[in-house]
């Protein structure tokens, strides 16, 4: 391929920003412009030459718009192979002009379908088939017409035909036509996504298309000898790691998105103010408060050691205040995440924190309750693994299997235990304790081989504070050497599923112990 003069360019557009500079620059390199309906009338309105797409096929725009680039005029003017006499031949006795440049992006689906309350007829309007077409059409034959699906390449390309005489390369046109297939993918598979949504209650997608958006290029992975990148996925409009604005620091790098994503996922948990410091995807402090700052403080104080280095989230605003007191506390941490950190806040860990330069503040907005994507998906060498979000507790029973019965307080910490410990890596056991204003978690033993093992490490980590403490386990005891243990630890109530073939000797145990335990019927394995 060689470089591609442009005479001529058809402009159809949903998205119309640096449309009209860029079309003045394709007539002052003598560009033809074709237009149809609201390109061609921003066009004009901004003194642009147009020629209607109706003057070229000979053929009105019809059903509103629905048929107007559909024409053998248009699709031969983009998919002729210009090298190729026959295909010149048949254009000219069909009187077919070829089409150099197309720029053309699509009706807005994914923000159509998000919207609440949307209707199938409003989805379906939406619908782009004209555009895809014409896409599709120009990057096959990118070796003969240039596709531009980004305004963001505007510039860049008047700049390449300034230099080139009115000309495009050829690896400009691959690079612009690789594009495009990504645009025309990804906009199917969120079609494909919206129809997903009409599958049984209980079943799953029959296929998987998964397309992302542009992605980033990390540092490295995991350890530095792996390369990495993250993709955000199209259709997840909630709040979230993906969708943040950073606002301070150095660029996230690959255990920093896994770590903030673990982080704020587990304190958008609570109602009440909260705070939680993450470290290496497992817990190592949260608590809820009154206010968050009590939160934070009772948080931090959960494993101190641990906290250096971590994760911190909010599920409230962060002002100048809340930074002052992080501040004060003078805990390194890798990242903050909340769903606001206002100019103040941001000034002041930038000012009075030894590493507020570096440490990397991530704003969310608003913790919204729609928007989350409700598929979860994991890789393994050969494929995926896709299952529900784990959300909640609906369908858990909160039964008390014990002679002894927790009072309302005592309740209260089992459901804050048991909110923490869906986060903790398995084989989990939590330690947490009431506090005047809420609760806040005192050891924490996660990812062990046997649960008895991790009820050892969490006493151990919670010290003279398991005293009165509440103990949960996201999945059932084996065996009764763990209430065992939280009776010598001076656990005084369990939280968990229930469900073992041996549950009556735990029951058992905590009779014999004084320990009112509850059973949910709902495991929180997190592998």
């Amino acid at each position: 391929m060689a470089d591609l003069k442009i005479r001529r360019a058809l402009l159809s557009v949903t998205d119309k920003n640096g449309l009209a500079p860029f079309a003045r620059g394709l007539t002052d390199h003598g560009v033809e412009i074709i237009s149809t309906g609201g390109t061609a009338r921003h066009l004009r309105e901004a003194d642009v030459v147009v020629k209607d797409i109706s003057e070229v096929t000979g053929f009105p725009e019809i059903m509103d718009g629905r048929v107007k680039t559909l024409h053998p005029v248009i699709h031969g003017g983009l998919l002729a192979v210009r090298q190729n006499p026959d295909h010149v031949k048949q254009a000219a006795d069909a009187g077919i002009e070829f089409i150099d440049l197309v720029a053309v992006n699509l009706y807005a689906f994914e923000e159509t379908v998000a919207r609440e309350g949307v209707t199938d007829a409003a989805a379906m309007e939406s619908v782009d088939i004209g555009g895809p077409t014409m896409i599709r059409a120009a990057a096959k034959n990118h070796g003969s017409v240039a596709v531009v699906v980004d305004p963001e390449d505007y510039t860049a390309l008047l700049e390449e035909m300034t230099a080139r005489g009115g000309s495009l390369g050829d690896e400009t046109r691959r690079a612009l036509a690789a594009k495009a297939f990504g645009l025309t993918a990804s906009y199917d598979t969120a079609i494909r996504t919206y129809f997903d949504r009409d599958a049984p209650d209980d079943g799953l997608p029959q296929t998987l298309s998964i397309v992302s958006k542009p992605g980033t290029i990390l540092r490295y992975g995991e350890n530095p000898h792996l390369r990495a990148a993250f993709y955000p996925l199209p259709g997840d409009h909630g709040p979230s790691v993906a969708s943040a604005e950073i606002l301070n620091g150095k660029a996230l790098s690959y255990n920093n998105i896994l770590d903030i994503d673990a982080a704020f996922e587990l304190v958008k948990e609570f109602d009440e103010p909260a705070a939680v410091v993450i470290k290496h995807t497992n817990p190592c402090g949260a608590a809820t408060s009154d206010s968050v700052a009590q939160a934070y403080a009772d948080a931090l104080a959960g494993d101190p050691v641990s906290a250096f280095g971590g994760i911190l989230a909010f599920n409230r605003p962060v002002d100048a205040g809340l930074a002052e007191i992080v501040a004060v506390q003078s805990c390194f941490f890798e990242a903050v995440i909340a769903p606001g950190i206002d100019a103040d806040a941001v000034k002041v860990f930038r000012k009075k924190v030894k590493w507020g330069k570096k440490v990397r503040l991530l704003s969310t907005g608003p913790l919204t309750t729609g928007g989350g994507a409700d598929l979860m998906l994991r890789s393994v060498k050969g494929g995926l693994l896709a299952q529900d979000r784990d959300l909640g507790y609906e369908g858990e029973e909160h039964r008390v299997v014990t002679e002894s019965v927790p009072d309302d307080c005592t309740i209260a910490a089992l459901r804050f235990a048991w909110k923490v410990a869906k986060h903790v890596k398995s084989n989990a056991i939590l330690l947490t304790r009431e506090t005047t204003k809420g609760g806040c978690v005192v050891g924490v033993g996660a990812g062990q081989m046997s649960r008895i093992d991790s009820t050892i490490i969490a006493g151990r980590k919670a010290g003279d504070r398991a005293d009165q403490s509440v103990l949960a386990s996201d999945a059932f005891f084996p065996f009764r050497d763990c209430v065992d243990k939280a009776s010598e630890l001076g656990v005084k109530a369990i939280i968990q599923p229930g469900g073992s073939i041996r549950d009556t000797e735990s029951i058992e145990a905590c009779n014999e112990h004084g320990i009112s335990m509850v059973f949910t019927g709902q495991r929180h394995f997190r592998h």
